[in-house]
């Protein structure tokens, strides 16, 4: 199907986009976004602040060092940015090259993901690709999945987050009644809860100092919260048959005990929570780290070698973990509706993010950009 001629009249040349510059963010007029081979123009309806876009507000010159360092797209830090990789949007315009399969009006997510003249980019941090915090945004056809009717808006922006968690308990290659650890409550971990419980797994045990975030965690279902100022949540291994000191795992082993190694999935993100998780961690823990550390940390390896530690590194997802994800909110994810706790129109995005840098008890806040 060529490209489909839309009256550009009703919205103009021009839209209103959230762009970042010299560590601020502004709401300003930008050119509208033409959709190219294989894209289509959509209009974003909810958009959820990601964790990453505060970090990267924050010092974007290292934010754009480390995406190259590890050869993402080259992204200008002084140049306008768009933020904005979780969303779900309404088709606008088929461009040249689509195939027109969903129809004009129908509500869609996607993997952030798209491909144009320069290769593949990553939409939210791209030069040249605006994110969801903005009236439009291009999208690649051959990743939209279209939203059930039944599954509210805000719900479905959720797709991006809880897929993270998906990929990541994937990834921790769980056994059965294997216990686990959910260090952090923010959108990360619970996404990681989500997905422990959609298949079903237990014991899940989680810790955060927030108050908000352990109610959440509750109603994601898992199994045990603590509030780490009150006790360590390590202190609870040895009630599910964990050998917590090298001396009584090697006694277990030399009597040929069936050991459930633990798994721990540390969603934080900050310097020391790797140290202080190797220090506290049973022998032959499973590490599965999904909080994107953005600065250069430190550990004593002494501790993780002495207790054959095991670490994994999540990032991400697949489009099928991505789809997956979208069907399980459409079947209900316990604890969802109560993710969202707050939400703001598209000028009031700088005050959003600022409200979620200095203020722990929120979950997940979105960006409605067409209120």
């Amino acid at each position: 199907m060529g490209h489909q001629d839309v009256d550009r009249s009703v919205w103009g040349r021009n839209m209103r986009a959230v762009v970042t510059r010299d560590g601020r963010l502004d709401v300003v007029d930008v050119e509208d976004p033409t959709p190219g081979s294989g894209h289509v123009l959509v209009r974003p309806l909810s958009t959820g602040i990601c964790g990453s876009d505060l970090h990267a507000l924050a010092d974007f010159t290292n934010f754009a060092g480390l995406l190259d360092r590890v050869g993402a797209p080259s992204l200008d830090a002084s140049a306008d940015t768009v933020f904005g990789h979780e969303f779900c949007a309404e088709i606008l315009e088929h461009g040249p090259d689509t195939a027109g399969t969903l129809p004009v009006g129908t509500r869609v997510c996607s993997v952030p993901i798209i491909i144009g003249e320069g290769g593949v980019e990553q939409i939210g941090y791209s030069n040249r690709y605006p994110g969801a915090l903005a009236e439009r945004m291009v999208l690649q056809e051959a990743l939209l999945l279209p939203v059930p009717d039944s599954l509210e808006t805000n719900i479905a922006a959720l797709t991006e987050p809880l897929a993270v968690g998906e990929h990541a308990v994937g990834l921790a290659d769980l056994r059965p009644d294997q216990p686990c650890l959910v260090v952090g409550c923010g959108p990360v971990g619970l996404a990681v809860i989500a997905a422990l419980k959609g298949r079903n797994h237990g014991p899940v045990l989680a810790a955060d100092f927030s108050p908000t975030r352990r109610r959440l965690a509750e109603a994601f279902g898992a199994d045990e919260v603590i509030d780490p100022a009150v006790s360590s949540p390590h202190d609870r291994w040895a009630s599910f048959g964990v050998p917590v000191t090298m001396m009584e795992y090697a006694g277990a082993v030399m009597m040929g005990a069936d050991l459930k190694n633990p798994v721990i999935f540390e969603a934080v993100g900050v310097p020391g929570m790797l140290q202080g998780i190797i220090e506290e961690a049973p022998p032959r823990s499973r590490i599965v780290v999904v909080g994107v550390c953005m600065h250069a940390d430190s550990i004593e390896p002494f501790f993780a070698v002495a207790k054959e530690l095991e670490f994994r590194f999540s990032f991400g997802y697949s489009p099928a973990e991505y789809a997956a994800t979208l069907e399980r909110l459409a079947s209900g994810v316990p604890g969802a509706e109560l993710l969202v706790t707050d939400a703001f129109g598209l000028d009031e995005t700088p005050g959003a993010f600022e409200t979620l840098r200095t203020h722990g008890e929120h979950g997940k806040i979105l960006i409605t950009p067409q209120t």
